[in-house]
């Protein structure tokens, strides 16, 4: 688990160092320069370190790039780190500050991603990168977000008109299937286990079936005798469709009403009692109920449109050069 804890932080650091790259002023750009965004140079081996990382992603999740693949990507990466430079500058122009505090803040988060300081600070040196770059890659996304959201986003509005017609042009999106809201009380008992252990298990979760019969409230049982994930939570287990549960804890539940208790239920897991708290019958969500929920789909759909819009926009009025 720790290993899987610090790799997973070591990708964090390197996504931030390739978002961010390397960039130089015009005059000090190094032979290989790939391009330079209104004077500012940005270097071969930030958008190699970027192609790169894109490459390991793809290799890990199945999907290894032909040439021609690589060639794209590479071409739609540059044009990205052309963008993250423009909108960087913009930031400046517009005297957009980070404060130091919320830097500090994401790189204490980042810290905690480590089992101690130590190998935090081995990770980064085995890397070659140093604190206070990942601190400057930090700065320069922070203070593209806030202007982004400042000239973009916190004046997108979506009106009702906009989201009742999209409600009413998808209604494939808003069918809802029969669901039940259960809670249960689970004594496990693993599949292989023998005789004497689910006899174990059958007398516990009989002895909570005894207290329940007796008056005992079931969260409170559940949250004292349960082995179950939603023990803590009073063994609610929210709401559920046909095919998310075991087949035997599934018909039982959506067998009956709200109110009621099971009889003891055997599955691949042990021993179930299920309370079924409510039941929604198959049909279609109404407007009310997903308006925010498509408000702020809407939003983020038109905010990168906008985005888009406003990025072109810069591009329009800089001087870029590709070299690559």
């Amino acid at each position: 688990m720790k290993l899987h804890r610090c790799l997973y932080a070591i990708l964090i650091i390197v996504t931030i160092l390739a978002a961010g790259s390397t960039y130089l002023p015009a005059q000090e750009t190094p032979a290989d320069k790939v391009a330079v965004v209104n004077g500012i140079a940005i270097n071969r081996s930030s958008l190699d370190r970027e192609v790169s990382l894109y490459k390991e992603r793809s290799a890990s999740q199945g999907q290894p790039l032909s040439a021609e693949q690589m060639g794209k990507a590479k071409s739609a990466i540059l044009d990205r780190l052309v963008e993250g430079e423009l909108l960087y500058q913009e930031s400046k122009k517009q005297g957009i500050r980070v404060e130091a505090k919320e830097i500090d803040d994401r790189i204490n988060e980042l810290k905690k991603r480590f089992p101690n300081d130590a190998e935090y600070k081995s990770a980064i040196s085995k890397m070659g990168i140093s604190e206070a770059e990942i601190r400057a890659q930090m700065e320069r996304g922070l203070a593209i977000n806030q202007l982004i959201k400042i000239q973009v986003t916190d004046k997108i509005v979506v009106s009702d008109e906009e989201s009742k017609a999209f409600y009413d042009s998808r209604p494939e999106l808003f069918k809802q299937p029969e669901q039940v809201k259960a809670s249960h009380i689970l004594i496990k008992a693993a599949q292989d286990a023998d005789e004497a252990q689910k006899k174990e298990a059958r007398k516990k979760i009989e002895a909570v079936q005894k207290k329940l019969k007796g008056g005992q409230d079931f969260a409170a049982l559940a949250r004292e005798f349960s082995e179950g994930p939603s023990a803590p939570r009073g063994g609610e287990l929210g709401y559920f469709g046909r095919g998310q549960m075991v087949p035997a804890f599934e018909t039982v539940a959506f067998a009956m009403k709200p109110g009621e208790v099971s009889d003891v239920v055997e599955t691949r897991f042990g021993y179930h009692l299920i309370k079924v708290e409510d039941k929604k019958s198959a049909g279609t969500v109404s407007y009310t109920e997903v308006k925010g929920q498509l408000d702020d789909h809407l939003k983020k759909q038109k905010g990168q449109q906008e985005i888009d819009k406003y990025v072109d926009g810069l591009k329009k009025n800089a001087k870029i050069e590709i070299s690559s």
